[in-house]
């Protein structure tokens, strides 16, 4: 899809090279965006360079009664298949994306800027949920036999059914991840889904589009359409079902409004995610991790590292072994794997970097390595940096960063650790390294996060694709990933089945087995006696 001449520029004696799409490709993309003939558009611009992307079609509010009764027809077809041929389409997906993985990445990193390592762990992390789903799915929508309130005369199932059309809002910075990656389970389950794409990423996802229609998936069971808060929210009032990744301001605004309409919701929200390494480390391997958990795409993950308390005893020797290894990160724009972090995706994301780094060094942060914009490089790139001394009441100590700035802090011991690591409302995700991995898990079960990984940092959390990842207190509710994410997308309903009850012999009093009002009390009355006697649930 891109050129071959756009593989590396060398920003020494090409700083401002145009990464170019070939418009053929451009034009079959943006037809697939939900939006009228004379639609608005919005430029997207590359972060490598700063230069134009596409003029993107705006689906606007008014193009979305028509794409929800496209959705909802599309989604009695599709629910009516059998599993076995839904799960083929994500097995297909998986097979493609693997095949395709140079075009999607080029898009990728041209939209978001980020290191084609990092943009590879988008590829890496949604063909691994198509796999899950793909082989797991039927267990996880499987009825479920329980007992009735008789066990010998009546029985329960349950069972789980899409819930129709589903809503994904996906954010800027992992598109892939964050916007196919929650598409595949609720295909799966059956329902249909508007995915709504951010402007500035808006062709990674389309690009998803045609490849899901490639894989099989039938027209109008996923639609793209792309806009920012007004089509997000405005989808709340034609979906069964919504899932939105961002900020936490703004998802408490849209689960506001989902909780006015009824619609039922998974958030995950910001974050500000600690890593805690203690006293028993081999601090270089301690470093090495940390330098992957913390500038991942340039710190703009959800789940990257901004705090790391770092035990007293190993203080030094693990600081010195980490600020080395940042210094050494190869920071580049480019199409190839020569670079280890690419660039911030926006000029307002600059801002919001060097507004953190330059308040706490103000107000008595040292530098260690960093703080600078390398505008060498490209308009948005930021030199990785590591900060100490950071006052408690400083912006960065506190607030979402969202880019390639870690603070480090001293602790001497497991509980004031722990104590630090909570101080905060968010509760996204934490990493703990420690050599006792059973202490490790002990401090992780303590830590108030949704996810904590021990000896990883955030690739541990998303490669467990079997189990829920989500947020806690003021980073979200809910969770993407294993039967958790599939099940939210689904309704349950219950069946009973009681049987014998126009058994022939039966007196016809009107009554269920031939028992009067007063009797059932005193036979339930004995029977509930005798299951607790028994201990049977």
């Amino acid at each position: 899809m891109a050129h071959e001449h756009a593989d590396l520029h060398d920003p020494e004696t090409d700083p401002l090279a145009t990464y170019v799409l070939e418009p053929d490709d451009v034009r079959s993309l943006l037809a697939r965006v939900v939006a009228g003939p004379a639609a608005a558009t919005s430029t997207s611009h590359t972060p490598f360079t700063g230069a134009p992307i596409a003029a993107v079609p705006l689906t606007t509010p008014d193009d979305l009664p028509a794409a929800a009764r496209r959705a909802r027809a599309a989604q009695r077809t599709w629910a009516a298949r059998p599993l076995r041929e839904r799960t083929a389409v994500l097995g297909r997906v998986h097979d493609l994306l693997l095949e395709r993985q140079s075009d999607v990445l080029d898009l990728l990193q041209i939209e978001t800027g980020k290191a084609r390592g990092h943009a590879w762990e988008e590829v890496g992390d949604v063909a691994n949920v198509a796999r899950h789903y793909a082989v797991r799915a039927r267990r996880y929508l499987a009825p479920r036999r329980e007992a009735g309130v008789l066990p010998l005369v009546s029985s329960a199932r349950v069972l789980r059914h899409p819930v129709g059309v589903v809503a994904v809002v996906a954010p800027w910075n992992y598109p892939l991840t964050l916007g196919l990656g929650d598409v595949l389970p609720a295909v799966a389950a059956g329902n249909a889904v508007l995915l709504r794409a951010d402007p500035r990423t808006a062709l990674t996802l389309l690009w998803c589009h045609e490849l899901l229609e490639d894989a099989g998936l039938p027209a109008d069971v996923v639609q793209v359409v792309v806009g920012g808060p007004d089509v997000g929210m405005g989808l709340l009032e034609h979906v069964d079902h919504a899932s939105f990744t961002g900020s936490t301001a703004a998802g408490r605004v849209f689960a506001a409004r989902a909780g006015e309409l009824g619609v039922p919701v998974v958030l995950e929200l910001g974050g500000k995610n600690p890593m805690y390494v203690a006293e028993d480390v081999d601090v270089d391997v301690a470093a090495e991790g940390a330098v992957r958990a913390c500038f991942g795409s340039a710190g703009q993950l959800c789940l990257s590292i901004e705090r790391i308390y770092v035990h007293e005893a190993v203080r030094r020797d693990f600081t010195d072994a980490f600020v080395r290894r940042v210094r050494q990160l190869r920071v580049a724009p480019g199409l190839d794997y020569r670079s280890d972090m690419g660039s911030l995706a926006s000029a307002a994301q600059l801002a919001t970097v060097v507004e953190h780094v330059e308040d706490a060094v103000g107000l008595g942060a040292t530098v260690l390595t960093g703080a600078e914009q390398r505008t060498d490089l490209g308009p948005w790139f930021y030199a990785p940096t590591v900060l100490t001394d950071v006052p408690e009441h400083a912006r960065l100590a506190r607030e979402e960063t969202f880019g390639p700035v870690v603070a480090l802090y001293p602790v001497a011991s497991d509980d004031e650790a722990v104590a630090a690591m909570n101080d905060t409302e968010h509760g996204l995700f934490a990493s703990i390294w420690t050599a006792d991995t059973r202490r490790g898990a002990r401090l992780a079960a303590r830590v108030q996060a949704g996810a904590v990984v021990v000896n990883e940092g955030y690739a541990g959390a998303y490669g467990a694709v079997a189990a829920p990842l989500g947020g806690t207190k003021a980073s979200g509710f809910g969770a993407r990933h294993g039967r958790e994410g599939l099940w939210a997308t689904t309704s349950l309903q219950t069946v009973v089945v009681h049987r014998g009850a126009h058994g022939g012999r039966l007196p016809r009093t009107g009554h269920v087995y031939g028992l009067g009002h007063h009797v059932w009390p005193q036979v339930l009355t004995r029977w509930l006696e005798l299951r607790r006697a028994l201990r049977t649930p």
